[in-house]
């Protein structure tokens, strides 16, 4: 009973999500093609991060904000970066290890590389693979609070550790 309760409500946050996300792009010119997307957009969501957690909405909206922060002042940082005569570059691989379900780890990437600066190129036994434009700026602390993020948007609870 609870588990169906928790789907039909991850149905419902994910339609108004992603629903409202449809709208506010194209307007209510495209309600009919924008049923249809939103559908398979919740569709795909539910498979790749299945509704065993309950997805709090005002959660995610609260995470917005601090995304769209993080979005401007890496952006900041790149273009400051491109456009000084002396590149401070230190480009690398970091690996994240992370207890996050299999499709939040694929939400925390995506995340990640739109933010800029950081690539996600994947995941492996529970190590998210991030490429950095500066090894030395600091991601290794700032993607675990990404992941924290995204695992309190999903009520997931870390794993205790040995």
């Amino acid at each position: 009973m609870f588990r169906m309760q928790i789907f039909w409500t991850a149905l419902f946050h994910r339609s108004l999500l992603l629903g409202g996300v449809w709208t506010s792009l194209t307007g209510a010119e495209a309600l009919a093609l924008g049923g249809l997307v939103t559908a398979l957009a919740v569709w795909l969501s539910l498979r790749l991060l299945p509704a065993t957690h309950p997805l709090v909405l005002w959660r995610a909206v609260r995470h917005i904000p601090r995304f769209i922060a993080g979005s401007v002042d890496g952006g900041v940082d790149v273009a400051r970066r491109a456009f000084s005569p002396n590149m401070r570059l230190r480009p690398g691989w970091l690996e994240v290890q992370t207890d996050l379900p299999d499709g939040a780890r694929v939400v925390l990437g995506g995340e990640l590389s739109l933010m800029p600066g950081t690539l996600a190129a994947g995941s492996e036994d529970g190590k998210l693979l991030v490429h950095v434009l500066d090894t030395d700026a600091g991601f290794d602390n700032a993607i675990p609070r990404e992941a924290e993020d995204i695992a309190t948007i999903i009520g997931h609870k870390p794993k205790a550790r040995p």
